[in-house]
């Protein structure tokens, strides 16, 4: 039987050890979730990997294996990071606890990608600028970072203590709200590209200052992606800025 958690997708970009991917999986099954996707991965999985994922090899086998970030995100509907460090220019940052009760709104009707970064280097800045919200885990501060299969177990437990029913959690605090299908990740690219046109074309971006430009756009990417939008949306914000180029002559 399908629940809330086949919606949840554990996304490790590039890790490096096999043994921390079996871990992850054990761990990702020892709270009941069982999607796990790697972004360049090694090219073989060890049996170090097998060792670790103590009967949690269907989780491990059939984890599923992309190229790049990009492909393992087309058809996510929210982009969660999971990372020790905040910031300004890395978007809306909130603790653990507070972090994944705000998932429980698009569930169960969207697909949701936790990202984890690498063992080493976490995740790049372009890569973060691919999440909508950021998710921290309080950590002592003289030792804060968590080995990746421990980061995973942390965000696992964490999701696994939520009731996301059908009504969600907002019905469950005496919210009503209607839950919509919200549009695929890979489908804002072209919507970003389009409203940034429409920027320089109206003069709001300054032409040639890539810096100006790349923060603009990075914040709107984390507006738009802390709730996503749905298809009605999408094509009200591509209608407006059609009606933007009619009305300035581009088309």
């Amino acid at each position: 039987m399908k629940t809330w958690k086949d919606k949840i997708h554990f996304v490790l970009v590039e890790p490096k050890e096999s043994g921390n991917i079996g871990a992850s999986a054990r761990a990702m099954k020892n709270m009941g979730f069982k999607n796990l996707c790697l972004v360049n991965p090694p090219p073989v999985i060890t049996d170090e990997a097998q060792r670790f994922a103590h009967n949690s090899l269907d989780v491990l086998e059939g984890a599923k294996v992309y190229n790049s970030l990009a492909d393992a995100l087309e058809d996510k509907t929210l982009v969660v990071g999971v990372a020790r460090r905040a910031g300004k220019r890395r978007g809306l940052s909130l603790p653990l606890d507070k972090g994944v009760e705000k998932l429980c709104d698009a569930l169960p009707e969207n697909k949701i990608a936790l990202l984890f970064g690498r063992e080493d280097r976490g995740l790049y800045n372009d890569e973060v600028g691919e999440c909508g919200l950021l998710l921290t885990i309080p950590a002592n501060k003289a030792h804060p970072s968590l080995n990746l299969s421990h980061a995973v177990m942390v965000v696992a437990y964490e999701l696994s203590k939520l009731h996301c029913s059908e009504e969600g959690l907002g019905a469950a605090q005496g919210k009503t709200r209607k839950r919509e299908r919200l549009i695929g990740h890979g489908e804002l690219t072209f919507l970003f590209e389009r409203i940034a046109e429409t920027l320089i074309l109206l003069d709001y971006l300054p032409r040639g200052d890539r810096d100006i430009q790349r923060q603009i756009m990075e914040n709107l990417k984390h507006f738009v992606g802390r709730s996503g939008i749905t298809d009605w949306e999408l094509k009200m914000l591509h209608g407006i800025c059609s009606q933007i180029d009619r009305k300035l002559g581009k088309e």
